[in-house]
């Protein structure tokens, strides 16, 4: 009855019936038992049988050695290091002799660790074959025929996992082996790229059943489901993609690959080349570059390509699922962005050296380097102003005194002036850009009068987060100042954005709070310049004409003439106070100095007299003579 049970619940699986336990689908074996009319059976069998947390075990195993930073080789030696020890705890080594192969069956699995080996040997398997895709990548080698050797290994483990599961553990644990085995098989046959169909059924029936057991059980499990279920929408999305059953833009593809996770890795490199392959085929279609009124031609394909992906990163920017992202992720799209443009330049520059014949081309290329540096000015403009939103939003956080994020980097306002200080440097080097040039259209000077009102927008923050951080300072005149010069730029800047309603409110948002800092620092400083006040009149209040005592600790050496307990008293634990070591310095009167201004005017007498007569010594040969006496 056991096995029948467990053969129903594999059938519903693999033919894919609806899950849900309200359903009341009859189905036929060969017991003839119904899913209405079998719980109670079930879960007398289910409690007999034991209980793996297939998805819960391998998550966090994955998660604590390596697979969190991507790190499958890691993995694969945990994997390795943890069968040697299940192989040894239910004693199914092979020995020190000759090598015989010992199959794990049925009648083998007495131990629920017996299924753990076979879990472990499917996850050693696939961790070897992602390992191995991270070293080949795209390319066709050994390398990749190994991988699929790997990934062949780790859908037969997976399937013997699922059927030892079948008749040695409970539903729910059947259940996810037989989804587990279904998705190994899915990355073996996406890896092969033979059988779209068969890979898009094994991803579905995983993803049906991991969605079902999301509903239930504990909170973690069912978080755990739902990143499985996620995990699993971009390869069904791929496969139907390969099966023509749905047309994907490139924008589409660029959210799956932006996707992260263990189960994803094999996407990835598919997911590159298929978008190099649109970008290629809408390269075609692109001919020419609009900016401002300016249509210039793009011949070179090359240069298309890069504008192309230039493109398709700023729309990742731009649309509304961007919003999800993460600073990190967002600044990332934009290093990509800067490469796609850079890499545009550099094609076109050397369009210009090889353009000799005629300046008619010339100009053309001229111009096109002027639009394709003016975007590249305008997205890191905007990735700048993605880093002022981050440390506004810290600082904020820090002011209303929120409790700060792990890892996160608390903002100042002097962080806040250095990045406007890029900002006015970088709207002005994009004002020269665009009016530099003999000839100027009317769209490059309206475009430049845009820019200068932004750059007094930018100074205008400037102003305030400076004057921020002279207020911390307490240096509250300066502040003052300050604040009121924002307040002035905000409300100049706000009459002339009429082109930009959200900058608009927001210089005008500025003037507001510019406005009651200045009255708030105002206020600091007359309440701190009456404290110095108030100090200063306790101060003289307080002094005395009496010699004022000191609290200096007496010793007995200095006092033998008072009666007082320098010792102290018995039980105390303060020290005895009989002499002061190492001893006081004690001043010392020094030496005082002279100034004798009048020791240069006396006369004293001479003594020339009693100095010795010194005799005359000959100089003669006979005083040579008496020399040698």
């Amino acid at each position: 009855m056991r096995l029948a049970l467990r053969n129903v619940i594999i059938q519903v699986f693999r033919e894919g019936v609806n899950l849900n336990p309200a359903s009341s689908v009859v189905i036929s074996s060969t017991t003839d038992l119904t899913m209405d009319t079998s719980t109670e059976d079930v879960a007398m069998v289910d409690a007999a049988l034991p209980s793996i947390g297939v998805l819960q075990l391998i998550k966090g195993a994955q998660a604590q050695h390596g697979l969190r930073h991507g790190d499958y080789q890691r993995y694969r030696r945990y994997c390795t290091a943890r069968l040697a020890r299940l192989y040894k705890s239910l004693n199914f080594t092979h020995g020190k002799g000759k090598y015989v192969k010992k199959p794990i069956t049925e009648a083998t699995v007495t131990n629920v660790r017996y299924l753990h080996i076979v879990l472990y040997l499917a996850e050693r398997a696939w961790s070897y074959a992602m390992e191995l895709k991270q070293a080949t990548g795209t390319g066709s080698s050994r390398k990749r025929i190994h991988l699929i050797r790997r990934l062949a290994k780790a859908a037969r483990w997976g399937e013997l996992f699922s059927q030892l599961c079948t008749s040695k553990a409970d539903s729910r644990t059947a259940l996810e082996a037989a989804a587990y085995a279904a998705y190994m098989k899915g990355n073996l046959l996406l890896e092969r790229e033979d059988d779209w169909d068969v890979a898009l059924k094994n991803f579905k029936n995983a993803r049906a059943v991991y969605e079902e057991l999301g509903k239930y059980g504990d909170v973690e499990n069912q978080v755990l489901c739902r990143q499985r279920v996620e995990e699993l929408d971009p390869s069904i999305r791929y496969c139907n993609y390969k099966m023509g059953n749905v047309n994907i833009q490139g924008s589409d593809l660029l959210d799956l690959r932006n996707q992260e996770g263990p189960g994803l890795d094999l996407l990835q490199s598919k997911l590159q080349a298929v978008i190099e392959e649109a970008r290629s085929k809408q390269a075609v279609t692109i001919t020419q570059l609009e900016w401002l009124e300016y249509k210039l031609p793009v011949n070179n394909e090359k240069t298309r390509l890069c504008i192309v992906k230039g493109q398709e990163l700023e729309k990742d920017t731009v649309e509304s699922s961007s919003d999800s992202l993460t600073t990190e992720k967002k600044l990332a799209v934009y290093d990509k962005i800067f490469v796609a443009y850079q890499d545009a330049k550099r094609h076109i520059r050397d369009d210009l050296v090889r353009a000799v014949s005629t300046e008619d081309v010339k100009e053309e290329l001229t111009l096109l380097d002027k639009a394709v540096s003016s975007i590249l000015l305008q997205r890191t403009i905007d990735r700048n102003l993605v880093l002022v939103a981050g440390a506004k939003a810290r600082l904020t956080k820090q002011q209303q005194g929120s409790r700060e994020e792990k890892g996160e980097k608390p903002a100042k306002p002097e962080d806040l002036v250095r990045l406007y200080d890029i900002l006015y440097q970088n709207v002005s080097d994009l004002i020269d850009l665009t009016t530099s040039g003999r000839e100027q259209k009317a769209s490059e000077v309206a475009f430049a009068k845009e820019l200068e009102v932004r750059r007094e927008a930018f100074q205008a923050e400037r102003c305030f987060y400076l004057a921020q951080f002279y207020s911390v300072a307490s240096k509250f005149p300066e502040a003052y100042l300050l604040f009121k010069r924002s307040e002035q730029r905000a409300d100049s800047a706000a009459k002339k954005l009429t082109f930009d309603k959200s900058l608009r409110q927001e210089a005008q948002q500025l003037k507001e709070r510019s406005r009651g800092e200045a009255s708030l620092v105002h206020a600091r400083a007359v309440a701190d310049d009456s404290k110095v006040h108030e100090s200063l009149q306790k101060g003289v209040a307080s002094m005395k004409l009496k010699e004022q005592t000191s609290n200096e600790v007496q010793f007995l050496v200095d006092n033998l003439e008072k009666f007082e307990a320098f010792v102290g008293a018995s039980g105390s634990k303060d020290p005895p106070r009989i002499a002061q070591i190492p001893p006081p310095f004690q001043s010392v009167p020094c030496r005082p100095i002279v100034l004798d201004t009048a020791l240069t005017t006396l006369e004293f007498p001479s003594l020339q007299g009693r100095l010795k007569k010194l005799e005359k010594k000959s100089s003669s040969f006979f005083g040579l003579w008496n020399r040698g006496k």
